[in-house]
């Protein structure tokens, strides 16, 4: 009818993408949560507060916000480190870090960040997590140590095959086999009528349905029966710890990693929609990191794992046809209710699923495209991806981190200290001095050189029209070379006027 409202519509838009997006949240939820070393509710608390909360207050309103494969690996570290009572302390910290950043206007700042260095981050998460989910999909437990997981990986895998292993880590492995059979093909055949239909979710009933069936020895998903019983609010003595150094360094580190995650899914996203044409649901990135901030303190308060932005869950929320946040709350109450109400079905799951998804999902971290589109930009960012890379699988995640921006900050350096030399005399004693890039002090030498190699006769027309930068040590050479060569008999043609003016900033 003319006149009608379209907010009906809208909202039974955002009805159904809210249904598809929690189908596709709910299994890496607890994915997440288990491969972070805490207990599976904790990732559904975690993904109830990014769809209530975070949705509801972020800047980008189709974003979905819940746990991210991204920090599973500096998750399991702290709480192996700390324990998970400290957990929910350093997210509390991360979480004031980033409201912090988002009221001064930091959003577009942590975009800056490399991608080389972001894709190569991600890249050794994919690793880490492949490695530390075989073992859980074997029913096994892993070790602390991400590069002793992967060299643990053959023998296990050997053992399966020859029978040297017990019967439950057959079954388990069968269990993972199946899930991963499942979501390849349902994402390689999958009906255009049911294209929203999760791969992951068909998997977990999938090997729910023939666990049940078999009646399977293996580990399943254990949740409460209370969830309320779940939340633990940190106690004076942890609160105390506000002031442990230690502490801030993890949180900043939390800060970071989320921050930026969350940050290139909203750009992703924002393309997404930008595409459709709806460019009123652009991003605000300064308010989203103040709803991640929002987000991660109260995670931090309740006791749980943190969130960020991901990309997933977005893409399949925009693709669902969502039209405002309100798909994401919605799917933050889907969250809710199902813990709430029928939290004896997540018992069904068996947790060697739940490490093949996991698996795949490390599988897809570590992107050849992300490769392939780094090597268009030249060597150097490959070589900055795979140093970041290397790192965090062998070291640690901050390091890994540190290395990838020390190199790009020492490629930025290397870049903006170049200075082209082009000298060119010809038969009758003129001579063209032609100067680009970013004259320095580190340069001094090379130019001095240049300059040397000129007669005393020699009328040398100097052009700097191609240079964006001449510092003051150069100038100074310039200067006192050409006051020596026209008292040797010869001639400097320059603009002076507006060279001093341009690179000095005196006026003409």
């Amino acid at each position: 009818m003319i006149g009608e409202s379209p907010f009906p519509t809208m909202l039974g838009k955002d009805f159904l993408a809210s249904f598809i997006l929690f189908l596709v949240a709910l299994p890496m939820c607890l994915g997440v949560a288990i491969a972070s070393g805490v207990p599976p509710e904790l990732g559904l608390i975690t993904g109830i507060i990014g769809g209530l909360v975070v949705g509801a207050i972020g800047g980008c309103p189709l974003q979905a916000s819940g746990p991210a494969a991204g920090l599973v690996v500096l998750v399991f570290d702290i709480v192996r480190e700390n324990g998970l009572a400290a957990l929910g302390v350093v997210l509390m910290m991360a979480g004031l870090l980033q409201v912090a950043a988002g009221l001064l206007k930091a959003g577009h700042w942590f975009r800056a960040i490399s991608p080389a260095v972001v894709y190569g981050m991600l890249a050794g998460i994919g690793v880490l997590i492949m490695a530390s989910q075989f073992h859980v999909a074997l029913d096994g437990t892993p070790n602390a140590s991400g590069m002793l997981n992967l060299l643990m990986i053959p023998k296990m895998t050997l053992d399966i095959v020859t029978g040297a292993s017990g019967a439950a880590n057959r079954s388990a492995a069968m269990i993972g086999i199946l899930a991963t059979v499942v979501i390849i093909g349902w994402n390689a055949f999958r009906p255009e009528a049911f294209k929203n239909l999760p791969a992951a979710l068909l998997a977990l009933v999938a090997a729910s349905a023939v666990s049940d069936i078999l009646q399977l020895e293996i580990r399943h998903v254990k949740v409460p029966a209370n969830l309320l019983g779940s939340l633990k609010l940190p106690s004076i003595d942890l609160l105390a710890s506000l002031t442990n150094s230690h502490y801030w360094l993890q949180a900043a580190t939390v800060a970071l990693i989320a921050s930026a995650e969350t940050l290139l899914s909203a750009a992703a996203v924002d393309r997404m929609v930008v595409a459709s044409g709806r460019r009123d649901l652009r991003t605000n990135y300064d308010r989203e990191l103040l709803g991640q901030g929002v987000g991660n303190f109260l995670c931090g308060l309740l006791g749980s794992i943190p969130l960020t932005g991901v990309i997933v869950r977005s893409s399949a929320n925009v693709q669902a046809g969502a039209q405002s946040r309100w798909s994401s709350v919605m799917h933050g109450g889907w969250l809710l209710g199902t813990v709430l109400l029928v939290p004896h079905w997540l018992e069904r799951i068996p947790t060697s699923a739940l490490a093949a998804i996991l698996v795949l999902t490390g599988w897809k971290l570590v992107s050849v495209e992300h490769v392939k589109k780094l090597r268009s930009y030249g060597w150097m960012p490959v070589v900055i991806y795979m140093a970041t890379l290397v790192g965090v699988v062998a070291v640690d995640l901050l390091t890994g981190v540190l290395i990838g921006i020390g190199l790009t900050l020492a490629k930025m350096v290397y870049r903006s200290s170049q200075l082209g030399i082009h000298l060119v005399i010809d038969g009758a004693g003129r001579g063209d001095l032609q100067l680009s890039g970013t004259a320095t002090f580190l340069r001094l030498p090379e130019l001095a050189d240049a300059l040397g190699r000129v007669g005393p006769a020699t009328e040398l027309h100097i052009h700097f029209s191609k240079l964006s930068y001449l510092d003051h040590s150069c100038l100074e050479l310039l200067e006192d070379w050409r006051k020596s060569h026209e008292a040797a008999g010869g001639k400097v043609v320059v603009e002076w006027d507006r060279l001093l003016e341009r690179f000095a900033g005196r006026p003409s």
